[in-house]
């Protein structure tokens, strides 16, 4: 028999031993068996109590049985892999909850008649009634700060990214990175001041230009992120053909990033959506029907949520509505989301 053959059958021992592909499941399982008798046996009967032991247990184990098996090294990687698993529970995990709560609540009353009415002559404390002028109020407001942020945001990063030099562009820089962090009752405080420096009454275009304000920045930051990673050979190669600056833009840097600015625009809409002191300070509620956002008080989804909790007390139907309510909002915001990725699918440069 050849050496070559001889080589072939003799089984390598370059290779350790390895536990099985199923090893952390059964860890998992194990970790679990035994935090529930652990929280048993103390007397702890809260779940988030079980998950924690339960998580430590895991870490230790998987830490003990690799280095026994596979060796010290071989665990440490292990580990490793099993607090990014662990981190990823604990952040899925309450987002899991929160949605699973809010549909098992928000269920009872919603239905197309919550949708197509509004509260009209229904007290908080009477069943019936609906959020369709919450919902009308929020789409104007929602959609006139995007006519309002959106190409002011749009703008002030081409400015930042293709013009900006100097002074001008670090002052912009520094007061968009700002107003990034500014509480929102912060923005609804400053139009509130103007309003009353003009002696003005709640109106929806108010709430509009607060959310205004907390939309920019955000547009701002996306759009000039996704302006950069176009590259500067698209941008020379139209200068060179003596395309104008401005027209370069216009036809070579906005469609190669338009995925990206539209996605930005969209996440930004989905942020201001679900904002509610800058409504409760401007638009100040309205339990009619109002599709004139520039006159009169209107009403808005979290408006309208925090004030059916608010009046909850005793009253299970303000209570049924504002869990419908929140459902409602968190379909809104989730069907922003899923459009968002769908365009950025779409247009993503091939």
């Amino acid at each position: 028999m050849s050496t070559a053959a001889v080589a072939h059958k003799r089984p390598s021992t370059l290779r350790g031993a390895r536990l099985p592909s199923w090893s952390p499941w059964a860890i998992a399982a194990g970790s679990i068996a035994a935090a529930i008798g652990i929280g048993a046996a103390a007397g702890l009967h809260s779940r988030v109590q079980w998950g924690v032991i339960a998580a430590i247990l895991f870490v230790l184990a998987t830490y003990g049985i690799a280095a026994r098996v596979e060796g010290r090294r071989q665990a440490k990687d292990r580990v490793a892999t099993s607090l990014v698993w662990v981190a990823f529970l604990l952040a899925v995990v309450p987002l899991v909850s929160l949605i699973w709560v809010t549909v098992q609540r928000g269920v009872k009353v919603l239905d197309v008649y919550f949708l197509t009415h509004s509260m009209g002559v229904v007290a908080d404390s009477q069943p019936g009634g609906g959020i369709y002028h919450a919902i009308l109020g929020s789409l104007e407001q929602v959609g006139l700060a995007t006519l309002i942020g959106a190409p002011i945001g749009v703008l002030t990063a081409i400015y930042l990214v293709e013009y900006g030099r100097g002074r001008l562009a670090k002052a912009v820089t520094f007061f968009v990175d700002v107003m990034t962090g500014i509480p929102s009752i912060v923005a609804g405080l400053f139009i509130l001041s103007l309003m009353l420096m003009l002696d003005m009454q709640p109106f929806g275009f108010a709430g509009s230009l607060a959310l205004a304000i907390l939309m920019m920045p955000v547009v701002v930051r996306s759009t000039e992120e996704m302006l950069k990673l176009v590259p500067n050979e698209l941008r020379e190669a139209s200068l060179a053909l003596g395309v104008p600056k401005w027209r370069t833009i216009l036809k070579v840097v906005l469609p190669t990033s338009i995925g990206g600015i539209t996605t930005g625009i969209m996440l930004a809409i989905a942020r201001i959506a679900g904002e509610t002191a800058p409504v409760l300070l401007l638009v100040f509620g309205n339990q009619f029907i109002n599709a004139n956002p520039f006159e009169g008080a209107q009403a808005s989804l979290p408006l309208y949520i925090y004030q059916q909790y608010s009046n909850s007390a005793g009253a299970n139907a303000a209570y049924d509505r504002a869990w419908a309510a929140s459902l409602t909002l968190i379909a809104f915001v989730m069907i922003l989301n899923l459009v968002a990725r769908g365009i950025a699918r779409w247009k993503a440069p091939r």
